[in-house]
């Protein structure tokens, strides 16, 4: 309350006391206590003498001459109406309510109820415009007494005897004396409660004073000398209950669930209960409390038995269940980075999609002040250990989530572990609230206080092994196991003084063990769970519950694919924004390791000199290769723990029944623009340090390509595995195939035979993106920087010819002369080496002569090991011959071209031709795509003659419409019948492999290859 309100506040309770006499010493009495309530000593002693100054009657408080009550002077009717204007502007409805209730207050305190005082309370009514019936029921609560003035439907009263009202509520209250008076004002949400007799009772700890009135908020109870609490929920129950909520029946029909283990969770549970309740399940450690939950709300199918929802099938009959069932779980489901308002809003648009924004910010907005939370919205929630919340206002907003859909069945996994007691009371009051509206809700509770446990309206008690024990009212479930037990005073549950229960009596008993002839405990349970379980079949009769068919309620409208994709982007997209940190070091750390790989391998070869020229720098290729590494750590690191850190919200929204594509598209759309950016400043730093000129873009679109590959790959794995190290531990198991098989570290054809073939690219390579984009980039720098982009395809003919000549005519004519040889039996090769002679020479041969055109072999008979013969030889030089005019020929005419082109540059512009070539060709790069070192230039696999110099130059030759598998570097891929520039094909094969990783991951195949095969271990363990 203001400065201002509460001085205009002092002035109406001194105008008002002053009539008719002046203030009473009740009076005055009154507004010193109001004022101890709401000030420091020092401000009440201000603010009582302003009420004092006001109070004080100068002409004395009757008319000596006229010997009557003097009538309010016009001066303070002015005033009090000024007063009440001033304030009016600045009182909410609540405040409003407040005030009037506490004007009558002060005229009850010694029960003058004269005109004048009426009147002005009138006035301050009038202009505060509150509704008449309102002021009358506020009137007749504060000052009457007798239940006949007192029965209206906004009042409820508590005694030991019905009183007999007909609109009001009765609560009973044994043995209490005189009457709990309790008033509902509709309009301001408000409650307050005032008692009439002489016992010592309590109002949330604080003993009343039978001649005040007090506010009845939220979370409030009433302790009375005997039975249990009043509780605010059992108030309002009276108030709010929803005649009108749709019906829900709610059967559990002799369930049973088995692990995988094959241990046995649950037996034989039996449950029937209706839309109105609360009820609470309990037990010891390990006994099935969570996995009871996880049955009766869906989560897990039972091993036997039904679940059933107005008739309908839980687990074979989801659909006619859509929306109906909400789910708490104990962990938190918050978005950390997110405000409370922001996680509460998103949930709601994933909910309705028929609402519009407005109509969003409001149901949000109210969701947020009846939980308390409304002043709290714009806060961050924090992590657990870094708090901007309290732990109270986190499960609060946990039950928003769920509590703003509003399901018909609700299940609620130990809301209050970790809270203070004041905070469990807050969040059980919360759920006593929810089903007094209709709807049925299931708490799984650990260790609740007396107050707390009477809260339920049913306790369902689960003993060790998933047997259930006790099925029924809280307060009488003590009686019920000290009657099993035989102990004295076994009718007594609450304690006879004050009224508690505690529940842990109850597993004490349950639990007790046998106690040995030294009067030590064993470890042998007196009474076993099996027979606790036999006598709750015995005692404890399952209820029954009518029968309907009625649909059940549906509170969910989801918005369409588009529309959830987009509020999933926008939650992912703020989340990130919010947390500086992550942005910060994402958006930082590509250019500043960009800058430090560049600065570091930015080589000058001449010692003498400072002049970097790129053409020397052997470190370009190491280069490319390390910015791929770079590319696959980024996009693993920002992906590998997405989806691993939604997975609680997951499995919340999975009874939304929302798209998982929609979800998925979002973070891939997120991560794929951050990936992007990482890449843009990282190539634009390392590449201008290096001096790569010309082909940023280029650069930029391999290293995204892989880095988005790097990004479903961290999604895939962050779906599978529920540990974060494992997560983290995997990633050096997926990077290192990538390097050790990108063609950069070894080259291939120098690895395991095993797996490898000179003349392609292994195909286990095949699958990894890091060996597409090297090669890439490397033909890509050689083949298209603008030195070598005029020649290369001259340079291509020349070295194809000069192979030829040089290496594979040679080889070629040794081998028929050795297969000669051996045809006349002066060879010391084997037969079988000679058959491979043979056909190696008629396979190359046919090759020749579909390759070259206008030369032809003329020999009729076919190249076979038993046909071969000195003159077929002979024959066969002979078309080598031509051959190798053709290609003497080939090569004379590709060099001259070559030759005349250089020629003509360096002398148009020598230096201009030096500075091209010092700035856009690397020596390093040009050693390895053309093998400059390799010593075999030339070798034999089987029937064949594999080119290994220049492989850059050698362009593919496919051995049908869809082979696309050529051997490393080479300049250009085919694919039905086209050819494709490398980089392009390349970068194109990475994203056809992301595409397919992107279908492992919705279809979630490796999280499910993985069980099956857990599955598989486990039965051949257990057999």
């Amino acid at each position: 309350m203001s400065e201002e309100i509460l001085k205009a506040l002092m002035q109406l309770f001194g105008l008002i006391a002053k009539q008719d006499g002046g203030a009473e010493s009740n009076e005055t009495e009154y507004v010193r206590v109001f004022l101890e309530q709401q000030l420091n000593a020092e401000a009440v002693e201000e603010y009582y003498a302003l009420f004092l100054k006001h109070s004080t009657d100068q002409k004395g408080g009757k008319d000596e001459e006229e010997g009557k009550v003097r009538l309010t002077s016009m001066k303070d009717s002015v005033r009090i109406l000024g007063i009440c204007k001033k304030i009016n502007k600045q009182l909410n409805r609540e405040q409003k309510v407040v005030v009037l209730v506490r004007l009558y207050e002060l005229v009850n305190a010694d029960h003058k109820f004269t005109e004048q005082r009426m009147a002005i309370i009138n006035t301050v009514a009038d202009v505060f415009k509150l509704p008449r019936n309102e002021i009358s029921h506020i009137e007749n609560f504060v000052i009457k007494n007798e239940p006949g003035s007192l029965d209206f439907e906004e009042l409820m009263m508590v005694r030991d005897e019905n009183p007999g009202l007909e609109k009001g509520g009765f609560i009973h209250a044994p043995g209490l004396d005189g009457s709990i008076i309790i008033l509902r004002v509709k309009s301001a949400d408000l409650y307050f409660m005032r008692y009439t007799g002489d016992q010592e009772i309590f109002l949330n700890g604080l003993v009343i004073n039978t001649r005040r009135i007090y506010l009845f908020p939220n979370g409030s109870f009433i302790r009375v000398p005997k039975g249990k609490p009043i509780y605010f929920t059992d108030v309002v129950g009276h108030f709010l209950t929803d005649a009108d909520s749709p019906r829900i029946t709610y059967e559990v029909k002799d369930v049973e669930f088995q692990f995988k283990s094959g241990d046995i969770g649950l037996r034989n549970i039996q449950i029937a209960e209706e839309q109105g309740k609360l009820i609470g399940v309990m037990g010891a450690s390990g006994a099935g409390k969570t996995t009871l939950l996880n049955v009766l709300s869906g989560i897990e199918t039972p091993t036997k038995g039904q679940v059933l929802i107005n008739g309908h099938d839980l687990h074979h009959d989801k659909e006619a269940l859509e929306g109906v069932i909400g789910v708490i779980p104990q962990d938190d489901l918050l978005i950390e980075e997110l405000t409370v308002f922001e996680n509460l809003y998103y949930n709601a648009k994933l909910c309705f999609k028929d609402k519009n924004e407005e109509e969003i910010n409001q149901l949000v907005n109210d969701t947020l002040k009846s939980l308390g939370l409304y002043e709290r919205r714009l806060l961050k929630v924090g992590s657990p250990l870094n708090k901007m919340i309290s732990g109270g206002q986190r499960k609060r907003l946990n039950i928003a989530l769920e509590l703003i859909r509003e399901p018909g069945v609700l299940f609620v996994d130990e809301p209050t572990s970790g809270l203070s007691s004041r905070d469990s009371e807050n969040v059980m009051n919360l759920l006593r609230e929810l089903s007094l509206k209709g709807k049925l809700i299931f708490v799984v509770i650990h260790q609740p206080s007396s107050d707390i446990y009477k809260m339920f309206d049913k306790m369902y008690i689960l003993d060790t092994g998933g047997y259930p024990v006790y099925y029924g009212n809280p307060s009488e479930s003590l009686i019920y196991f000290k009657r099993l037990d035989a102990q004295i005073n076994s009718d007594v549950g609450e304690c006879p003084t004050c009224g508690n229960l505690n529940p842990e009596l109850i597993f004490n008993i349950i639990d007790s063990n046998v106690i040995d002839e030294y009067g030590n405990y064993t470890d042998k349970r007196k009474v076993s769970p099996e027979e606790w379980h036999g006598h709750f079949q015995e005692k404890i009769a399952i209820p029954s519950v009518s029968q309907v068919d009625d649909t059940p309620p549906k509170s969910l409208n989801i918005p369409s694919w588009f529309n959830q994709f987009k509020i999933y982007t926008l939650r992912d997209f703020f989340s990130k924004i919010s947390n500086t940190q992550y942005i910060s070091l994402n958006l930082l750390e590509a250019p500043l390791l960009g800058f430090i790989l560049a600065y570091l391998v930015r080589y000058i070869a001449d010692p003498t000199s400072s002049l970097y020229i790129f053409r020397e720098n052997e470190n370009i290729p190491p280069y490319i290769f390390m910015g791929i590494v770079v590319a696959l750590f980024f996009g693993l690191i920002i992906s590998a723990e997405e989806i691993f850190k939604d997975a609680k919200i997951l499995k919340r929204e999975a009874f939304l029944n929302l798209s998982r594509s929609s979800y998925l598209v979002s973070k891939i759309l997120i991560l794929f623009t951050i990936s992007a950016i990482q890449m843009v400043l990282f190539v634009g730093v390392a590449n201008t340090v290096l001096g790569i000129k010309d082909m940023y873009f280029e650069f930029w679109l391999a290293l995204f390509s892989v880095s988005a590959f790097a990004n479903i790959l961290g999604l895939i794995i962050s779906a599978s595995f529920n540990s974060i190290i494992t997560i983290y531990i995997l990633i050096p198991l997926l990077m290192i195939p990538q390097m050790v098989l990108g063609g950069a570290m070894f080259t291939f054809d120098k690895l395991n035979k095993d797996f490898t073939s000179p003349d392609v690219v292994p195909a286990i390579a095949e699958f990894m993106p890091s060996r597409w984009v090297y090669e890439g980039l490397m033909v890509h720098q050689y083949k298209h920087n603008n030195f070598k982009k005029n020649i290369f395809e001259v340079e291509r003919k020349e070295s194809a010819a000069d192979f030829k000549q040089v290496y594979y005519i040679p080889e070629l004519r040794d081998i028929i002369s050795e297969s000669v040889r051996y045809a006349e039996g002066d060879s010391n090769i084997t037969r079988k080496e000679y058959v491979s002679n043979v056909e190696l020479i008629a396979n190359e041969i046919s090759l020749e002569v579909e390759r070259v055109a206008g030369i032809s072999f003329d020999e009729f008979e076919p190249i076979t090991p038993e046909n071969f013969s000195a003159e077929m030889a002979a024959d066969i030089n002979k078309f080598l011959d031509q051959l190798l005019a053709y290609y003497q020929n080939e090569f004379y005419k590709a060099n001259t071209i070559k030759e005349e082109f250089l020629t003509a540059n360096i002398s148009a512009n020598r230096e201009k031709f030096e500075r091209i070539k010092n700035d856009y060709f690397n020596e390093s790069i040009n050693d390895i795509v053309r093998k400059v070192f390799d010593k075999n230039k030339i070798l034999r696999e089987d029937n064949h003659l594999i080119q290994m110099v220049d492989p850059i130059y050698q362009k593919p030759e496919p051995s049908g419409t869809l082979d696309f598998r050529t051997h490393f570097f080479a300049p250009s891929k085919h694919f039905m019948g086209h050819y494709y520039e490398t980089l392009w094909f390349n970068i194109a094969v990475v994203w056809i492999i992301t595409a397919f990783l992107y279908v492992v991951l919705y279809f979630d195949l490796l999280k499910k290859g993985l069980n099956f095969a857990g599955n598989i271990k486990w039965k051949r363990k257990k057999s």
